[in-house]
């Protein structure tokens, strides 16, 4: 009698996402710790490049509260200039954990020189050097926590719960999917939408066969690939980093897919329409894609301009691609 009663079904939405912030921070960090002077009667210093950035940052919202990761290891180039004789030195600022764990007052600051004279320059920056660099990565965390949060949208407390009224028949997939992961029901993702446009010098036919040609995916991505390109057929693509499923085929015309990676939140599924247009001797490629998690938008991007047109654009050069 289950599909004749109502049953009530409550959970808490699990508001548990990131977004990456990893790109922009090194553009901000560059822009904050670049051009940083000090001096004094002695000579001058200048912070002159940003060598090295590795690492990584993030945002994530849970409950309704954001919380930041980061984790960087950075190294500087810095120059300076005696005041009397006008002799030059160069030398290295290396801050190779700048974390959450740590506070900014208590990051490690690592100033070196190259050898020679002008040690007097190595302790100007290891003072009142190492000063303005701790506030610069202090600007940066700031920043971090305003500037790049700017348009993200919490969820209220009104959306952290909800109870919905549903009226089904349960099938035996129903009933194994609730037994085994019984907090996927509710799971809300924060998603975006993107649109890229390409031009390929090549005709229609030949840029559509490369999306649905099982060889010609492989010589592209340079990995092993498994098609059906039909309406249902499954795909996997880089070696099984890139799955999904064909929604439409219009021959020459149109690919709809499901589309997913590897690292995504379980079962989560974006939609890729590609849309081939002939212009003037070559092909221009639509990309329009939905559902793509906020914390993966630029990765998607990345992946889409350099692992696909740009590689399909290297295998179109190839005298061979039709053989």
């Amino acid at each position: 009698l289950w599909d004749k009663t109502l049953h009530r079904v409550r959970w808490e939405t699990r508001w548990v996402w990131e977004r990456d912030a990893t790109s922009w921070s090194k553009g901000k960090l560059r822009e904050l710790l670049v051009g940083i002077t000090v001096e004094n009667e002695a000579g001058h210093c200048e912070v002159s490049e940003l060598k090295q950035v590795e690492g990584e940052a993030s945002c994530s919202s849970r409950k309704g509260k954001l919380i930041f990761f980061y984790e960087w290891n950075i190294k500087l180039g810095w120059k300076g200039t005696l005041t009397e004789s006008g002799v030059k030195h160069k030398g290295l600022i290396e801050i190779p954990n700048l974390s959450e764990e740590n506070e900014v007052d208590d990051t490690e600051v690592n100033v070196s020189k190259k050898k020679g004279d002008g040690d007097i320059l190595k302790d100007l920056m290891k003072t009142a050097g190492t000063a303005k660099v701790r506030e610069a990565l202090g600007d940066y965390l700031k920043a971090l926590k305003t500037e790049f949060t700017t348009g993200m949208i919490l969820p209220t407390k009104a959306l952290s719960t909800q109870e919905l009224t549903v009226k089904r028949k349960p099938s035996e997939n129903t009933l194994q999917a609730h037994a085994s992961s019984p907090v996927a029901l509710g799971v809300r993702i924060p998603t975006v939408a993107l649109h890229m446009t390409e031009l390929f010098d090549t005709t229609v036919e030949q840029l559509y066969g490369i999306f649905t040609v099982k060889d010609l995916v492989q010589k592209f991505s340079k990995a092993p690939a498994v098609l059906e390109a039909e309406k249902g057929g499954k795909f996997q693509m880089f070696d099984g980093n890139i799955t999904g499923e064909y929604l439409e085929l219009v021959s020459n015309h149109r690919i709809v897919m499901k589309w997913r990676c590897r690292n995504w939140p379980e079962e989560h599924y974006a939609t890729v329409a590609l849309n081939f247009v002939p212009t003037l001797g070559q092909t221009e490629l639509q990309l329009d894609c939905k559902g793509v998690p906020v914390c993966k938008e630029e990765n998607m991007k990345f992946c889409w301009q350099k692992q696909h047109f740009e590689e399909i654009k290297g295998l179109l050069q190839l005298p061979t691609l039709n053989g």
